[in-house]
C-alpha cells in the first residue's frame, strides 16, 4: 500500500473553456506524463473518485448556488440538438459547458474520497490531480475559473462527518483564495494560512480579514526565499498554536517564476520546501493527514515540475 493516494478522473479533462484558456485539459496531461516520466507515479495509490452528492457541496455552498449551476447546464443541453450555444460565460474568465458541472462534481468528489482514506488510515496523505479548481468559488458564486470549491467541501466534510475539531487550510496560490475565505470565515473549527501577490486578482484578502484568515499579500516579483522568511515568521507559529487535526492544501502553482499568469518568483523548490513545512505540522499534530488540491498553475512545464516536486515531498520520495 503506498502511502500517498493520487485522486483523478477524465472527467475532469472534459471541462473545456475554449482555445486558448489557460485553465485547459492540458494541464492534467502535462502533470500525468511528467509523473509517468519520473517514475514518480508508480509510487502513488491511484483511487477511484466518485461524484460529490448535493448533502456534501451544500456543507460549503448554497442550495441555491448549485440550482444555479444545475439550471444553466440543463439549458445547454436542451439547446444543443437545435444548434444553440454550448456555453455559459458567468464572469469575463470563467465559462460553464455542458461537462462543467460534472467536473466539478468529480473534482469535489476527489476532495471528499481523500478526505475519507486518509481518515481511515488506507493512506497518510493524498494529491488530488483535478479540474476545474475551486479556490474562488464562494458560496453563492462562481468565479475566477472556479465553480465549487473543493477544499472547503472537504474541511466541512472532515468536520461535520468524520467529527474533527480543529482543520487548517494552506493556500499557497499566486491569487488569494476568496471563496474559501467566504465560506469559512468565522468558523473557529478552521485556521486558513495563505500567502497571494498583492495587488491582484481578486483584490481581496486585506479588509480586516476575520480572525481565523492569517493572509499574507506580497508584492509582484517577491522571490521563493523571502515568502519563506515569512512563513517561517507567520504561518508556523499560528499552525502550531492552532494544531490541526487534519492538513487540507490548495496547492496553486502559479506563484512560480515560470508562470505568466502571476509575478511572483517561485520556483519547484520553494513549493518542495513549502510542502515539508506543512507536512512537518501534519505529522506533529495530524497523524501526517494531508489532502491537497490542485488549484492554479498555468506554465505547462513550471506546472507538471512543481506538482512532480509537491508530490515527491509528501510521498517521501
Amino acid at each position: 500500500m503506498g502511502k500517498t493516494g493520487y485522486f483523478t478522473h477524465r472527467d475532469c479533462w472534459k471541462h473545456d473553456m475554449g482555445r486558448g484558456h489557460p485553465e485547459c485539459p492540458e494541464r492534467l496531461d502535462a502533470i500525468e506524463d511528467r509523473l509517468l516520466l519520473t517514475g514518480v507515479g508508480d509510487a502513488l495509490e491511484h483511487r477511484d473518485v466518485p461524484l460529490a452528492t448535493l448533502s456534501q457541496i451544500t456543507r460549503a455552498h448554497s442550495e441555491a448556488h448549485l440550482e444555479y449551476l444545475e439550471e444553466l447546464h440543463q439549458r445547454l443541453v436542451a439547446d444543443e440538438p437545435a444548434g444553440g450555444p454550448t456555453h455559459a460565460q458567468l464572469d469575463p474568465d470563467t465559462v460553464l459547458t455542458r461537462f462543467t458541472l460534472l467536473a466539478a462534481r468529480r473534482a469535489a468528489g476527489a476532495a471528499i474520497a481523500a478526505t475519507d482514506a486518509v481518515m481511515a488510515g488506507e493512506i497518510e496523505n493524498a494529491f488530488c490531480s483535478v479540474r476545474p479548481p475551486g479556490h474562488h468559488a464562494c458560496r453563492e458564486q462562481a468565479m475566477g475559473f472556479c465553480f465549487l470549491n473543493n477544499v472547503a467541501i472537504a474541511a466541512r466534510h472532515a468536520l461535520e462527518v468524520h467529527g474533527l475539531d480543529r482543520v487548517a487550510i494552506v493556500d499557497f496560490d499566486v491569487h488569494h483564495g476568496n471563496g474559501t475565505e467566504n465560506i469559512l470565515s468565522n468558523d473557529p473549527r478552521v485556521l486558513m494560512v495563505g500567502f497571494f501577490q498583492h495587488p491582484f486578482y481578486p483584490y481581496s484578502g486585506t479588509e480586516h480579514p476575520a480572525s481565523n484568515m492569517l493572509n499574507l499579500p506580497i508584492p509582484a516579483y517577491t522571490r521563493g526565499m523571502d515568502v519563506r522568511e515569512l512563513i517561517e515568521a507567520a504561518w508556523m507559529p499560528r499552525l502550531e498554536e492552532f494544531a490541526p487535526e487534519m492538513v487540507f492544501v490548495s496547492a496553486g502553482f502559479d506563484a512560480h517564476r515560470e508562470d505568466d499568469l502571476g509575478q511572483l518568483g517561485l520556483t519547484e523548490n520553494d513549493f518542495a520546501w513549502i510542502t515539508s513545512r506543512i507536512r512537518d505540522i501534519a505529522r506533529r499534530h495530524a497523524r501526517g493527514r494531508i489532502v491537497s488540491m490542485l488549484e492554479g498553475g498555468y506554465n505547462l512545464d513550471a506546472l507538471a515540475r512543481s506538482v512532480e516536486a509537491h508530490i515527491r515531498v509528501l510521498a517521501d520520495l
